[in-house]
């Protein structure tokens, strides 16, 4: 155990370096000036100075020292947040976005896994046709047009949540419903395949011949290993929503890291790019992690191959 769990540091650590380089090297080559972005113009003595100061015009001695400074936790200041520094805007920008994603991520676990079994256990009927139509739409739907639809709904005529903005628990449940919507549609999808495949193992067959009850059968032989796929899935999209969704913190007027990401991007911030990346990559890989620990017990087989 302690085995793997050093060999899984030791991989996040490089898989970490690698996606800095990576990000640093598109960064660089985008065509702009942090120094001089939207209405800021500064004298050029001052844009010299501050050049030379953070190294600006040495990309590789930026590197060292901005990697350096992001292993203390320390990402230096924000080019186009005035007085504020790339540490102090995630970790005031990074808890809104997981608290929004991490309900989201349980609302289409809820709404999800069930509609997958259903649709699985009554193949062909019209309870199937109707949760593949709501995958359907769930996809395809953008996040802006189902934000909309729910802001006007619930929010104009119904008046029962705020229009936006955030600070108390009613702020919460139409962004986290929306940003649920694609995860939820996705889940269904996963958890309805993973159970027809279940279903049609031998040991299903087994089980339904030793005369266990439905129920039993569907929830305590067949789930499990069709939860698998679903497992998979959760790593990435549980990483993804709790990092922030630009549409839908646009939408809702969500102080949330997607918003930051976007104009960081736009005003070429370097440091405040390569602090949300490092910031998405990490709860990236932890998710990753956790996924793998949850597998080993979910199918203990695994573990034993490991």
């Amino acid at each position: 155990m302690i085995r793997r769990i050093a060999h899984r540091a030791i991989g996040g650590a490089v898989t970490l370096l690698c996606i800095y380089a990576l990000t640093f090297l598109m960064v660089v080559t985008i065509p702009g000036n942090p120094l001089q972005s939207g209405d800021r113009r500064l004298p050029r003595e001052t844009e010299m100075a501050l050049r030379a100061r953070y190294h600006l015009d040495d990309n590789w001695r930026f590197f060292w020292d901005y990697l350096a400074g992001a292993v203390r936790l320390d990402f230096g200041p924000s080019f186009s947040y005035a007085d504020w520094t790339c540490g102090q805007i995630v970790a005031s920008a990074l808890p809104v976005s997981m608290v929004v994603g991490g309900m989201a991520i349980l609302i289409a676990l809820a709404v999800g896994v069930p509609l997958g079994v259903l649709a699985a256990v009554r193949r062909g009927r019209p309870t199937d046709t109707a949760v593949l139509a709501f995958v359907l739409a769930g996809i395809s739907v953008p996040a802006f047009v189902a934000g909309s639809f729910l802001l006007i709904a619930f929010a104009v005529y119904l008046q029962w949540f705020p229009i936006g903005g955030w600070g108390t628990w009613r702020h919460l449940p139409l962004p986290a419903i929306t940003l649920s919507i694609p995860f939820a549609a996705y889940i269904a999808r996963l958890t309805r395949a993973g159970m027809l495949d279940a279903l049609g193992s031998d040991f299903i067959r087994t089980a339904v011949a030793k005369g266990a009850p439905p129920r039993v059968v569907i929830w305590r032989h067949a789930f499990k290993p069709a939860f698998l796929p679903v497992l998979s899935y959760l790593g990435p999209a549980a990483a993804q929503a709790m990092t922030g969704s630009f549409v839908v913190e646009k939408v809702f007027g969500v102080p949330g890291l997607g918003q930051h990401f976007v104009n960081a991007a736009l005003n070429r911030d370097i440091g405040l790019i390569l602090a949300i990346v490092l910031a998405f990559s990490a709860i990236l890989i932890a998710f990753n992690a956790s996924v793998d620990a949850l597998y080993t017990w979910l199918d203990p087989r695994i573990s034993a191959a490991a």
